[in-house]
C-alpha cells in the first residue's frame, strides 16, 4: 500500500492556510490582490429590465410622434419654418383746425412708425400719448396694436389706429429668415382735423403759466367756445406732461418728476379738475330769481357790507355773512358787475322783507345750466360735479340738516361747490345764445349737440347781458373793457378751505358782446388771497394777443 494520499479535488485558493508570512506586498487600497466576485443573478435581472424599459419607452413615443399624432406635429412643425409676423398700420395724422400737423409718423428704429408731437406748449392734455406695440424675451409680440393712453390718441383710438396688416416669413432651424410674403396689407388710420387752434391754445398755455409761476397759483386752465356750433378752439392745463416724453418712455427721470409733482401734471383740469366757482354762478341764480318773480331787477339791495341773521336754533346766536366789500345800493344788473355777495345772499335764501329763491330752486335753475351733471359719451365727458342741498349735506355731514346759511353760500358758489371749467364754458354758452345749452365738439366742422333749449323771457336774458357788460366796463372785470372789442364777462373768488388763506380766481364771459360768437373761462387754482392778479390779468394778456395774431376771433 502505498504511503502517498491521492486527491481527487483542486483545492481552492481560501482554503490554504495563509498567514501574514506568506502574504504578498500587495497595496490593498488600490485593489491589489482582491478577488472579483460574480454578478449575482438579481442584479442582471434588474439591469436588464432597466434597459427593456427604456427601449420600450422610446418605442412608445415614436409612435405616439410618428402614428398617432403625427399629422399635429407635422402642422406644428410647418408653422414653426412659417412664421407669421404684423405689417403694422400707421396711425393717422391730427391737424389743428388750419391744417397744422399736431401729430403725425416718423419711422422708427423697429418694425413700427413711432409718433411725433407738435412742439409746442399747452396741447399734451388734449393730443394725449400712446404706448407701442410690446415683444416678449423671444421676440414676438405679445401686443400688435398701439394703444392710446390720453387725450385725442386714446378717445378716437380706433379711427386713427388702423388696421394691421401681416406677412409670412420662412425662417431656417436657426430662425433666420430665408424668404417672405405679404399677406394682408396694413390699412392706416384716418385723418382727424381737430376744432383747436393751436397757436391761440399754446398762447393760453404760456399766459396762465406765467401768471402761475409770477404770483403763486399751483395751476390753471382756459377753454374758448365756438357757442354757434359748440367747436373748441382752445382747452389747455397747466402744468402739463410732454406727449413724446410719454410715448416713448425713454427719458425715465422726466417721467419720474411728473409722477412726484405735487401740482398734478397729468390732470386735465378743464374736464376733470373739479373747483369752487365762486361768483361766476351769480348770473345764473338771477336769472331763477327773475323767472321766478322773486325780485324786480331794477330793486336795489343795499350792502354795507354784511347782513346778520338770527340763528333759527339759539336766540341768543347771530350769525353775520360778509360782502366782499360795501358796495351801497345795488339792483340786480350792478349787483352781477360788482358781484355783490349781499345781494345774492338775499334773492337766494331771504332777508327780512325780501323773498328768497330756496335752495330747491337754487338747484332747479343751476341743473338747467348743466351743473352737478356730466358731459355723457363725449371726449368731454368727466365728473359730474356738485351742487350742494340738504339730501348732500345729510349725507356727507351725518345726518346734519340744512340750514339758511348754507342756502346763502351756495347762492354764492361755495360751501361744497364744486363744478369743472368745461361745465362753466357749456353753461355760458348758453347764457350767450340765450338759452341754447349745447355740448362742446373738439373735431373741426362738427356741431355740438344741443342738450336743451332754455325757454325764459327774453328780457331776462338782456338784464344778464347787460350786467355782464357792466361787469367788463364798470365791475369787477374792467381789466376786460377794450376800445376794439366789446366784452360781457363776471369774475368770481373762490375761497378754499377753514382758513380761507388760498382761492381760486376765475374769469368767464363771451364776445362779441352784441353778437356773441366766444365764450371763455379761465381758472387759476389755489393762489393767496391777498393776491390781486388772477384770472382776469391772464384773459386780458390773451385778448391783447388775439388783436396782433388772431383778429378774426375778434371780429
Amino acid at each position: 500500500m502505498s504511503n502517498k494520499i491521492k486527491f481527487n479535488k483542486e483545492i481552492d485558493p481560501d482554503e490554504i492556510f495563509i498567514d501574514s508570512r506568506n502574504l504578498p506586498n500587495y497595496d490593498t487600497n488600490q485593489f491589489e490582490g482582491r478577488l472579483d466576485k460574480p454578478i449575482s443573478k438579481l442584479s442582471m435581472i434588474v439591469l436588464f429590465s432597466f434597459f427593456i424599459l427604456i427601449v420600450g419607452t422610446y418605442t412608445v413615443k415614436t409612435w405616439i410622434l410618428q402614428i398617432k399624432d403625427g399629422e399635429v406635429y407635422s402642422i406644428k412643425s410647418e408653422n414653426n419654418r412659417l412664421r407669421s409676423t404684423p405689417l403694422f398700420a400707421s396711425r393717422g395724422v391730427v391737424y389743428d383746425r388750419n391744417g397744422v400737423e399736431l401729430i403725425w409718423n416718423e419711422p422708427g428704429t423697429g418694425e413700427f412708425p413711432i409718433r411725433k408731437y407738435i412742439d409746442l406748449p399747452g396741447l399734451s392734455h388734449i393730443l394725449g400719448y400712446v404706448q407701442y406695440p410690446s415683444k416678449d424675451s423671444a421676440g414676438f409680440y405679445y401686443r400688435e396694436d398701439f394703444q392710446g393712453i390720453d387725450g385725442i390718441e386714446k378717445y378716437f383710438n380706433k379711427i386713427l389706429g388702423g388696421q394691421n396688416g401681416s406677412r409670412i416669413i420662412e425662417v431656417d432651424a436657426r430662425g433666420r429668415m430665408q424668404s417672405e410674403n405679404m399677406t394682408k396689407p396694413p390699412k392706416q388710420g384716418d385723418t382727424l382735423t381737430l376744432s383747436i387752434d393751436s397757436r391761440l391754445q399754446s398762447k393760453i398755455y404760456s399766459a396762465i403759466e406765467n401768471t402761475a409761476k409770477t404770483v403763486g397759483f399751483s395751476g390753471g386752465s382756459g377753454i374758448i367756445m365756438d357757442v354757434r356750433n359748440g367747436e373748441i378752439l382752445a382747452l389747455t392745463n397747466y402744468p402739463e406732461y410732454d406727449s413724446e416724453t410719454m410715448s416713448s418712455r425713454n427719458d425715465t427721470v422726466k417721467i419720474k418728476s411728473y409722477l412726484s409733482d405735487k401740482n398734478q401734471p397729468f390732470l386735465d383740469r378743464a374736464i376733470a379738475g373739479l373747483y369752487a366757482p365762486g361768483s361766476i354762478i351769480k348770473p345764473y341764480i338771477a336769472l331763477g330769481a327773475l323767472n321766478e318773480n322773486i325780485i324786480d331787477p331794477n330793486k336795489e339791495i343795499l350792502s354795507t357790507g354784511s347782513i346778520t341773521v338770527q340763528n333759527e336754533y339759539n336766540p341768543d346766536l347771530q350769525t353775520t355773512f360778509k360782502d366782499w366789500k360795501a358796495l351801497g345800493y345795488v339792483d340786480m344788473r350792478h349787483a352781477i358787475a360788482m358781484s355783490s355777495d349781499v345781494y345774492f345772499y338775499e334773492v337766494g335764501g331771504g332777508y327780512k322783507d325780501q323773498k328768497g329763491l330756496g335752495i330747491e330752486n337754487i338747484n332747479k335753475y343751476l341743473n338747467m345750466f348743466g351743473f352737478g351733471q356730466s358731459i355723457k359719451n363725449s371726449f368731454f365727458s368727466g365728473p359730474a360735479g356738485i351742487v350742494p342741498n340738504p339730501a348732500w349735506k345729510k349725507e356727507i355731514f351725518n345726518g346734519e340738516v340744512w340750514t339758511l346759511g348754507n342756502t346763502y353760500h351756495t347762492a354764492i358758489g361755495q360751501y361744497g361747490f364744486q363744478s369743472s371749467p368745461i361745465q362753466i364754458i357749456r353753461a355760458m354758452s348758453a347764457i350767450a345764445t340765450k338759452g341754447i345749452l349745447r355740448d362742446p365738439s373738439i373735431i373741426k366742422d362738427t356741431e355740438g349737440k344741443i342738450i336743451d333749449e332754455i325757454d325764459l323771457k327774453a328780457e331776462y336774458w338782456n338784464i344778464i347781458h347787460e350786467g355782464m357788460r357792466l361787469g367788463a366796463t364798470i365791475g369787477t372785470g374792467k381789466a376786460l373793457n377794450f376800445p376794439y372789442i366789446e366784452i360781457a364777462t363776471k369774475s368770481g373768488t373762490a375761497e378754499l378751505g377753514t382758513e380761507k388763506s388760498s382761492v381760486n380766481s376765475w374769469i368767464t364771459g363771451f364776445f362779441p358782446y352784441k353778437n356773441p360768437h366766444y365764450a371763455f373761462t379761465i381758472v387759476m387754482e389755489k393762489g393767496s388771497s391777498h393776491n390781486l392778479i388772477g384770472g382776469v390779468a391772464v384773459m386780458r394778456e390773451i385778448i391783447e394777443w388775439m388783436k396782433e395774431n388772431t383778429p378774426e376771433y375778434l371780429e
